[in-house]
């Protein structure tokens, strides 16, 4: 399949001047060994991977990578393309933040002790929709779903109150004006149809044709 028929195009805007964040999103078959080829294609460019995330898909059997880097439009096309000669890849496409519906897993734990005695902190955990994972004596886990700076956010108010620790997941994002790709895959079946079963016309003639 041809990459200029299967990347999608966005129009150079003043916009896309300068760095920024893309999401890429790679489907493909779940072979051992892409991610890392796919890895390699961002070292040997010297390009840093702000967020890797692998996933199933809606389709069985095949893939997909949310991949999330800070770069010019241009850079990001062309890994677009070479990622999609990689011969398991299916299908790449890029977008900007404002192009995705995007969200991010942060959690987080906080002395039980703070939280029981200091009604900031409950107060703030509220604030930024917190949910409790897991309750103990010596520790309490909340959960917080947003984007970046939102988790940064909460990082930064609870410092003050004895933030044992945190960590986030990798970006998931949806593309807003995409069908999905189960009608991708119609497509790429109307232009390549696979081989259509040929009988063998000599199958029920064996007698004959091999009789010496």
């Amino acid at each position: 399949m041809s990459t200029n028929d299967t990347i999608k195009y966005i129009e150079s805007q003043p916009d896309y001047e300068g760095k920024q964040d893309f999401t890429i999103t790679v489907y493909a078959e779940d072979r051992v060994g892409l991610l890392n080829r796919i890895s390699i294609i961002f070292s040997k460019r010297k390009i840093n991977i702000d967020s890797l995330n692998t996933s199933p898909s809606e389709i069985a059997g095949i893939h997909r990578f949310t991949i999330l880097i800070n770069e010019s439009y241009e850079v990001v096309r062309k890994l677009a393309r070479q990622i999609e000669k990689q011969v398991e890849v299916l299908k790449v496409y890029f977008n900007t933040d404002s192009e995705i519906i995007w969200q991010e897993l942060a959690l987080y734990k906080v002395s039980t002790e703070e939280i029981t005695e200091k009604v900031t902190v409950e107060r703030l955990l509220r604030q930024y929709g917190a949910t409790a994972v897991v309750i103990r004596k010596d520790y309490t886990v909340f959960s917080v779903t947003g984007h970046k700076e939102e988790t940064d956010a909460l990082v930064k108010a609870l410092e003050p109150y004895e933030l044992i620790e945190f960590v986030r997941s990798a970006r998931v994002a949806i593309i807003k004006d995409s069908a999905g790709f189960h009608e991708k895959l119609k497509e790429f079946e109307a232009e390549e149809p696979g081989e259509e079963r040929v009988e063998n016309e000599f199958l029920d003639k064996g007698e004959k044709i091999f009789t010496m």
